[in-house]
């Protein structure tokens, strides 16, 4: 069964928000590559010890700040090419807030202070979460409740003793079970 999505030319702003953070990411990946260097940490080391390295805690912080942005970055795209499906320029807008907010977050992190981070980077980011949140939510639910249903047809699931057979319908879904209370 062949599966269509339609995009409008306004989710060419999600795909210019996604392409904002990954280069923001290249221009961390260069600060940690700067820090390397400054700080005297080479491959395949990933973090400094403070007992080899009297700079341990200046480099780890400029490699952990961009270590936490690539840890967040796949739930970041999904959030953001998922919600773009239904409200682009909602997405979009959130995308690019979020960037700037890791920008401030990675800038204060770099400092060698990690409690730097939690100036205005950690307020931009919590507040671009707490925005994401509902609309994600409901993503995940309309999805996989309605139109995946629709798009998956009849779906069979072992419920107790028996099947569920989830239909999908005008009203919604519909469950009827195949075994007798």
């Amino acid at each position: 069964m062949a599966v269509s999505i339609e995009l409008t030319k306004e989710y060419g702003y999600v795909v210019l928000a996604l392409v904002a953070y990954a280069f923001l990411n290249f221009w961390m990946s260069f600060q940690v590559g700067k820090a390397r260097r400054k700080y005297k940490v080479f491959y395949p080391t990933m973090y400094a010890v403070e007992s080899e390295n009297k700079d341990a805690k200046l480099f780890n912080c400029v490699q952990r700040g961009h270590q936490n942005s690539l840890e967040m970055m796949p739930l970041f795209f999904v959030t953001l090419l998922v919600g773009g499906l239904q409200h682009p320029l909602v997405a979009a807008g959130l995308g690019v807030f979020y960037a700037v907010a890791r920008f401030f977050y990675f800038k204060g992190y770099a400092t060698g202070i990690p409690d730097n981070r939690l100036k205005i980077g950690s307020q931009l980011l919590v507040g671009t979460t707490l925005m994401k949140l509902p609309k994600f939510t409901y993503l995940v639910f309309h999805y996989s409740f309605q139109e995946g249903a629709e798009l998956l047809g009849d779906l069979w699931v072992d419920h107790l003793h028996g099947f569920v057979r989830h239909q999908p319908g005008p009203e919604g879904i519909h469950l009827s079970s195949s075994v007798d209370p």
